[in-house]
């Protein structure tokens, strides 16, 4: 709900001039810890809070004293949208944003509205659930207000294992996934995502963007997470494994493992679905569970399991027969 608490935080400030962490944190109900990285937050974005040292100190909002937004200034309206968009997955704190919108001056509404939906945040990293950082990335700051500003912008881009190459392109949005920034972007060829970190400059065009209908862009990374994995990740084996052995793989695979919702209430064997690169893969990474897992299909995985179990007696056999 951080996107409420920065709306809140940022009318406290406005009503009551200057205010300490301690005092934000007994009105927003939250911790002294908490209420200062918000504010520590807003000021990150760009919003007019300074803090002040002193016993007389606090946190200060320039041009504060109003009980509406109409002290911001364009930029600084987008630069709040900015952080607090993204926290917007509730039906209650995308009601807070429309407030917050209506409050400011007209001509600010559009580029706040545009900020709210230019970033996304995915803390999944590839096969791994969560993570809670976010490395900064190169061209970020252009690429939001190109995104915020709707305009086309040159590219020249490092593709992996392909040459550098140059193109323009419609951003529509940004992406954080891990540690790791995309942009979302149309170009003539359709819906694609640049990696942030093999784009080697950027320059933006006065070219106004070329927007899908109805394009949503949590929508349109799900549906490229989607498609790279089936690229990343394109043999699927269904297998049968010991109901107690499942948080191991859990542990193991990470989001490569498929597990039935009920697989914690079951006593007998579970049937998941395990992907990877390829049968060889799959086969690999099962190998050393051979007492817990069973490989219904495909034949491949199983064909080289059975390899991989003649390997290991070849090379280990004998030794175990001396022990």
């Amino acid at each position: 709900m951080r996107a409420d608490r920065l709306v809140a935080a940022l009318l406290h400030l406005q009503a009551h001039g200057r205010v300490t962490a301690a005092d934000l944190a007994r009105e927003l109900e939250v911790s002294e810890r908490t209420a200062r990285r918000d504010l520590e937050a807003l000021a990150g974005a760009g919003v007019p809070v300074y803090a002040q040292a002193g016993r007389r100190g606090g946190w200060s909002l320039i041009g504060s004293g109003r009980t509406d937004l109409s002290g911001l200034n364009a930029v600084e309206a987008r630069a709040l949208f900015l952080v607090a968009g993204p926290a917007a997955t509730t039906p209650e704190v995308i009601a807070a944003l429309r407030k917050l919108v209506r409050a400011l001056p007209e001509p600010f509404r559009a580029g706040a509205q545009a900020a709210a939906g230019a970033v996304v945040h995915d803390s999944g990293e590839w096969d791994r659930p969560t993570r809670t950082h976010t490395a900064p990335a190169s061209h970020l700051g252009v690429l939001q207000n190109a995104v915020i500003d709707g305009v086309q912008v040159g590219l020249r881009y490092a593709g992996r294992e392909k040459p550098e190459s140059e193109r323009t392109v419609h951003p529509l949005g940004l992406v954080a996934k891990g540690a790791v920034w995309y942009l979302v972007a149309d170009t003539d060829a359709g819906l694609r995502t640049f990696r942030l970190s093999r784009i080697r400059s950027v320059e933006v065009t006065a070219l106004t963007v070329r927007r899908p209908e109805g394009f949503d862009l949590d929508e349109a990374w799900r549906s490229t997470v989607a498609t790279l994995d089936e690229r990343r990740l394109p043999c699927r084996a269904s297998v049968r494994v010991d109901a107690d052995f499942v948080h191991v793989l859990r542990w193991v695979l990470g989001t490569r493992l498929t597990v039935p919702d009920d697989a914690d209430q079951r006593d007998g064997p579970v049937h998941v679905e395990v992907r990877g690169q390829s049968p060889m893969i799959v086969a690999a990474q099962l190998a050393g569970f051979a007492e817990h897992v069973e490989v219904i299909e495909p034949e491949e995985v199983r064909t080289w399991l059975a390899n991989l179990g003649a390997a290991l007696t070849r090379r280990y056999g004998a030794a175990a027969a001396s022990g």
